[in-house]
């Protein structure tokens, strides 16, 4: 009870502040319509063994059905059908997540989280058919045999890279709450231990004394022990990716309100007062905390970092519209689990800040632009120069999930 009294005060504090701007519920439809015109147009293009990745030098770049993002644009759908009614966005919705209905008959990694869980998790909740329970169902089960009781987590990426033995990467938080979904819809307690412990080995191993995380911690897998440590797609091994702490704040947020355990909550608080010191004014992340150009950065010779990316003095530094995303959904939930009534408020007054900025011109595309997607200005892996200052799926994804949070909230 204390919790939700801190919620309901902390929003009201920040319903009255904004009473100046355009209303959420305006700003709502705004957006819904922005989304409906382009996902139409984005499903007329699309071939049928294909799903979209980024949009690219004017031109489409397409994802095949088994790239770890594929379940994002159903899932965009999805929302959209949410916030609208929409039956000509729901009948797109189902012809895009049947588009997954074979994701089992290609190896699968963990992410399968993210393809299934955007996709036909948010079809079994919006509409309760349950031709979609056996899908949910195996991919549960196959993400959850990656986990390791030797190592405590659940295995990333399959020895893509050489001296990598047992990969963990923080975005594999995010996938957990397909397991605790389909623990609640099957009744397999194994689902949620192995969320549980995976995000407890993630707490012990994956953060800094500061509560920025790494991005990757690699194990040895007969012994369970560290091997190191690194940022993949950040600055440097020692920076913070942007995006790596938006799917810490997100995963720890998301599993202690699922579970309920004290100790998620507690790592949730944590990394939220490490992000919001550090967010722009207009509560958009750069694409690395610690990069060249930032307030925080680093050396340019920070472990080799110069010799991979390309940064001249004075060029501005990249934002990431997707982190800011991500990040807005995740400070809503914690908004409403905190009991720091202060922490509340921060956090529901920069997803509100964060969801403006990225319903603004800046960031939302015009009807007809933008190759069909709905936000501008998101950063992939700047390292390898892909994807760097363009639409991405997931940002789109995770700008309709926040907004759909802030609306039931604010009920």
């Amino acid at each position: 009870m204390k919790r939700i009294s801190t919620v309901i005060c902390a929003l009201a504090l920040i319903l009255a502040a904004s009473s100046c701007k355009e209303s959420m519920n305006s700003l709502t439809k705004r957006v819904m319509k922005v989304a409906t015109a382009q996902f139409e147009m984005m499903d007329a293009r699309l071939p049928l063994d294909s799903l979209p990745k980024t949009f690219i030098d004017g031109r489409n770049v397409d994802s095949g059905l088994k790239w770890w993002c594929s379940g994002f644009f159903p899932g965009s759908l999805w929302y959209v059908y949410e916030g609208t009614g929409d039956e000509h966005i729901k009948e797109l919705a189902i012809k895009n997540t049947l588009k997954l209905s074979s994701i089992l008959d290609y190896p699968t990694h963990h992410d399968i989280g993210f393809q299934v869980n955007c996709s036909y998790g948010n079809a079994y909740r919006l509409t309760g058919d349950e031709a979609y329970l056996p899908l949910m169902e195996a991919s549960a089960k196959r993400l959850a045999d990656r986990f390791s009781p030797i190592v405590g987590c659940i295995k990333s990426w399959d020895n893509e890279f050489p001296g990598v033995l047992y990969p963990v990467i923080i975005d594999n938080m995010m996938n957990l709450e397909h397991l605790l979904n389909c623990d609640e819809l099957f009744d397999y307690p194994i689902f949620t231990a192995v969320a549980k412990q995976h995000a407890k080995t993630t707490i012990t191993n994956h953060f800094r004394a500061d509560n920025s995380c790494w991005h990757l911690v690699d194990y040895n897998p007969t012994t369970g022990e560290v091997d190191h440590k690194q940022t993949v797609q950040g600055f440097c091994d020692d920076s913070a990716w942007s995006r790596g702490q938006a799917w810490a704040l997100y995963g720890y947020s998301m599993m202690y309100e699922r579970t309920k355990d004290e100790l998620f909550l507690e790592q949730a608080e944590k990394v939220a007062r490490y992000i919001l010191p550090l967010l722009c004014e207009d509560g958009i992340p750069y694409w690395d905390f610690n990069a060249p150009g930032t307030p925080n950065a680093m050396p340019l010779d920070s472990r080799g970092a110069a010799e991979i990316v390309t940064w001249t003095e004075g060029e501005p530094v990249k934002r990431d519209a997707s982190a800011g995303a991500v990040m807005a959904s995740g400070f809503i939930t914690l908004s409403r689990c905190t009991s720091d009534a202060a922490l509340a408020a921060e956090c529901i007054a920069m997803a509100e800040k964060q969801i403006r900025t990225l319903a603004s011109d800046e960031y939302l595309a015009k009807p007809g632009e933008n190759g069909g997607f709905l936000l501008k200005h998101s950063v992939g892996n700047l390292h390898h120069g892909t994807e760097v200052d363009v639409p991405l799926t997931y940002a789109d994804y995770y700008f309709l999930e926040a907004i759909i949070k802030y609306n039931k909230l604010s009920k």
